[in-house]
């Protein structure tokens, strides 16, 4: 029964990886302008930069 569990919860994992779309890509660069820009990493203020404003 937990071996069934586990195998259930890393499917959960991996299928909710996938939803996210790929960084520089238009829907990530669309997601990323209606987020509040206080709430942005470094990372993502930087990928944002690269891929959204200077392509």
């Amino acid at each position: 029964m937990k071996k069934l569990l586990y195998i259930f919860i890393c499917f959960s994992c991996l299928s909710l990886n996938a939803c996210a779309p790929e960084v520089g890509s238009e829907g990530w660069c669309k997601n990323l302008k209606e987020k509040p820009k206080g709430d942005w990493s470094t990372n993502e203020a930087t990928d944002f930069a690269k891929h959204c404003l200077f392509k």
